[in-house]
């Protein structure tokens, strides 16, 4: 038998992590979130215009993807962004340019976007051309700008959590004031590379805040049927990084909820895991037929949460009238439309380059 002291044993407990600002009083319904409260945002209608342009431009942007695909003009993967508009316009709506960073996985072409890189050269990335952002060498999942912030674009699941943590490493190492957005989806949330970079992040406290786009399914399975803990938010429960749950679909709950989460990381509270709860209405890919939902789920979406129409009954309430926002649908067409000429008529790369762009030697 093992004896036992007769003292009792007290533990001592673990100190608890500085809570976070509580937020301003909201005029409107607050957001339940899993470890902070964050107010929806209050957008004027000019700022509500332009959050609907960011939109549709990524809408009507990843339409034109697919059409190119279908001719053969993009070759190898390309996965479209349809649906999850508000999540990127919501959070990099609220971020410093040229101080912040981005880093994301392959569904990549809307987080270009979002950081202001123009649709021309996205699209002639995409079509492999010489003018793309990455010489046509990296297509759709591999694009890079470090002018815009943005650091990837990778094919490599949740590779990009362990860079981004690095990244906010860099942001602290350098005291430069910038934090680092972490884009993963919820297949990407099982990686274990993922919470080796949480338990870095926050012994460190890195200014990083990662972002969780949960669409529902990993490739083809559920989140439901791949997670044993299906609220990921709570993910970081066990590192002590709280957690926000947000509606996706809505671009003002989400910047409400982001500007509450870089106001904790700016601080020095280390970093935030945010859960978006959003959807994709294509496949995975383009080559995925998508046979695992029914048609029926995907329209029962489309009508009741649509990211766009949503913005866009808010926009008529605020007295926007139809007619403009026709006007702004034609204009933004005209402007993907023209991105597509430009890559078309783009020529590839010359075969030299395949020499480039391969070693960095530094003195």
């Amino acid at each position: 038998m093992v004896k036992t002291p007769s003292k009792s044993v007290t533990k001592k407990a673990a100190p608890k992590r500085k809570a976070a600002a509580k937020p301003k009083q909201a005029s409107k319904k607050a957001v339940s979130t899993g470890g902070l409260k964050t107010p929806i945002y209050k957008a004027d209608k000019s700022e509500m215009m332009d959050f609907y342009k960011e939109m549709l431009l990524i809408r009507r942007f990843e339409e034109k993807a697919g059409q190119l695909y279908g001719l053969g003009l993009i070759g190898g993967f390309c996965h479209l962004y349809i649906g999850q508009e508000a999540v990127v316009t919501g959070l990099q709506s609220a971020i410093a340019p040229g101080k912040d960073s981005v880093i994301t996985g392959y569904r990549d072409h809307g987080h270009m976007l979002a950081c202001g890189i123009h649709p021309n050269i996205v699209m002639a990335e995409l079509t492999g051309r010489a003018s793309g952002i990455s010489k046509g060498k990296g297509g759709s999942m591999h694009m890079f700008s470090v002018e815009h912030g943005f650091y990837g674009g990778h094919g490599i699941v949740g590779a990009q959590v362990a860079l981004g943590t690095g990244l906010a490493f860099a942001h602290k190492y350098k005291e430069d004031g910038g934090v680092c957005l972490a884009y993963f989806g919820d297949g990407a949330s099982n990686q274990g590379q993922v919470y080796e970079s949480f338990n870095m992040a926050e012994l460190w406290q890195l200014p990083v805040i990662y972002v969780i786009e949960n669409n529902q399914y990993a490739m083809g399975t559920s989140v439901n049927r791949s997670s044993a803990e299906d609220q990921l938010y709570r993910r970081g429960e066990s590192f002590r990084i709280p957690g926000m749950q947000v509606d996706g679909m809505d671009v003002l709950a989400v910047r409400g909820a982001v500007e509450e989460a870089l106001k904790d990381v700016r601080s020095g509270g280390g970093p935030v895991l945010m859960e978006l709860k959003t959807y994709r209405y294509r496949g995975h890919s383009m080559s995925d037929p998508a046979k695992y939902r029914s048609r029926d789920e995907v329209q029962d979406v489309r009508e009741k949460s649509d990211p766009i129409e949503r913005l866009k009954a808010m926009l008529v309430k605020e007295g926007v009238k139809e007619e403009e926002l026709k006007a702004l649908d034609k204009q933004v067409r005209k402007t993907v439309s023209e991105a597509a000429d430009f890559a078309e008529e783009s020529p590839e790369p010359e075969l030299p380059e395949l020499y480039t762009d391969v070693l960095v030697e530094q003195y």
